[in-house]
């Protein structure tokens, strides 16, 4: 089964953008998943193709219209599609490297990018949307975010990654940041690999590695290191 991936957005033309290039890119031209740009615009009414409109109550900006973005989201998806849909939002819940497993197993997604000072809360309830954030900062629009999601998606897709340890062995895995990586040159600018890496000896090996990994949460990342030490997760559903 492909994962297909469909985006509603204002400007289609930034897709595929990263994602086809590199492993991304080349599960692309392969099929293992595929992604369609769909034009909010396209549903509008008048000569223009307005999309949005002032405030209601007042305020700056401008605010996606619920009439024109349901037309979008029903013409791009049939109502028994199974696939979540998503709304690239600041107010959403944080994705996570779970977020991104839970998806790569599905049959795909639909995101919702967002522009202006937001989407008319109407059909974000109407169309069952569910907000999704990339983390605590403003973007110009969805557009930025929903690469960043799908890159993490699709990298999990099987036969993506060169090596199916790679996803086992990275940051996030366990609620662990990922420990240090070493290669050639054996010294550089004065500093050596850590010998232990050098002995052959893996379980040394990794004993090492989880005690850098372990090191590295408690200082860079203590909501996570309180996470793993908890062993549990707290991943939006």
């Amino acid at each position: 089964m492909t994962f297909r991936a469909t985006l509603l957005t204002l400007f289609p033309e930034m897709f595929p953008g990263p994602l086809g290039l590199s492993l991304a890119g080349k599960a692309l031209e392969r099929g293992d998943w595929s992604i369609e740009a769909r034009d909010i615009r396209a549903t509008a009414t008048d000569r223009h193709r307005t999309v949005d409109d002032a405030p209601a109550g007042g305020g700056p900006g401008m605010v996606l219209r619920a009439d024109i973005l349901a037309r979008a989201i029903d013409a791009a998806v049939l109502p028994d599609d199974p696939r979540p849909r998503l709304l690239m939002s600041p107010r959403g819940r944080p994705a996570d490297q779970e977020t991104a497993r839970a998806l790569a197993t599905g049959p795909g997604v639909v995101i919702v990018c967002g522009r202006f000072e937001g989407v008319d809360e109407r059909v974000i309830a109407a169309r069952r949307l569910t907000e999704v954030s990339i983390g605590d900062l403003v973007l110009s629009g969805g557009e930025p975010a929903a690469i960043c999601l799908l890159d993490a998606v699709v990298r999990l897709l099987p036969g993506v990654m060169g090596h199916d340890a790679s996803a086992t062995s990275e940051s996030f895995e366990d609620d662990l940041l990922e420990y240090p990586q070493y290669t050639r040159p054996r010294d550089f600018e004065g500093q050596a690999i850590p010998e232990v890496l050098l002995s052959g000896d893996h379980g040394a090996v990794e004993r090492w590695r989880r005690a850098q990994a372990e090191r590295l949460t408690q200082a860079r990342r203590p909501d996570l290191w309180r996470r793993h030490l908890a062993g549990k997760r707290d991943f939006p559903g």
